[in-house]
């Protein structure tokens, strides 16, 4: 996948490999013994905010960073909620399976009955 101004996204190894890299490296900074469930989901505010600023710039490679922010925060919510993040996802993915419905012209999501 290519960006605009030569940004180009690398490939990299499994989300599973990356979530157990996040885990340890917040393990190594004390996030999980001193940090709160709070704590970190106010980060993921803080860093989903940063993801509108990039997307209204149209800055991809800030897209990408604050993409990874957002996930590397939820990452750590999960441990200190004693969350599965892989489940959450595939709950919230099976939630959405059987609904209906279109994107409007504005953008909006138009749930089906």
């Amino acid at each position: 996948m290519v960006f605009d101004e030569g940004f180009k996204m690398k490939e990299t190894q499994s989300f599973q490999m990356t979530e157990f890299l996040v885990m340890q490296w917040a393990q190594d900074r004390g996030i999980y013994e001193n940090g709160t469930a709070l704590g970190q989901a106010s980060k993921t505010v803080e860093e989903a905010c940063e993801l509108l600023v990039a997307i209204a710039n149209n800055d991809k490679e800030e897209i990408a960073d604050a993409i990874g922010d957002v996930m590397v925060t939820l990452v750590n919510v999960g441990v200190l909620c004693d969350l599965d993040l892989r489940q959450c996802f595939y709950n919230a993915y099976k939630v959405i399976e059987p609904r209906k419905g279109y994107m409007n012209k504005a953008g909006v999501f138009v749930k089906e009955s």
